[in-house]
């Protein structure tokens, strides 16, 4: 597993991001991969590898959050109560997929979380709908 450093602002600034799979600079598609409350960048991997992280070509980027959560609330408080760190988890997740995007193609890019990460990941797909290659429910 290889780290790189991730840039946005705030709690989330300078985040590492574990990496595996195919080294990001080789990669023809790319999963980013947000941990949930409590844990680190390794748990959610472990998901990817039950479903075959191997995959030639993928590169798995899992961004590790500010003291192991993503925002400090449950995702069903207002959304202010969990600012700044929603923001600033919200800004990395963009940086990553626009470098991501940037390598491989915005309709390579495929989001993937688990409890907070998944909460975390939906919420920057449905703020970013348009920008996005697809989805699939």
């Amino acid at each position: 597993m290889t780290e790189i450093v991730a840039g946005p602002e705030g709690p989330h600034a300078d985040s590492p991001v574990h990496a595996a799979g195919t080294p990001p600079e080789a990669a023809t598609a790319a999963v980013l991969a947000f941990h949930g409350r409590g844990v680190t960048p390794a748990s959610v991997l472990g998901i990817a590898r039950e479903v075959d992280i191997d995959v030639d070509g993928v590169a798995y980027l899992a961004p590790a959050a500010s003291r192991n959560t993503w925002y400090p609330r449950s995702f069903t408080e207002p959304l202010d109560a969990n600012e700044s760190h929603l923001g600033s988890a919200l800004d990395l997740a963009d940086d990553l997929v626009g470098r991501a995007a940037d390598r491989v193609g915005r309709e390579r890019v495929a989001l993937l979380g688990f409890s907070q990460g998944a909460c975390l990941a939906g919420e920057y797909v449905a703020r970013n709908a348009a920008r996005s290659g697809r989805c699939v429910r």
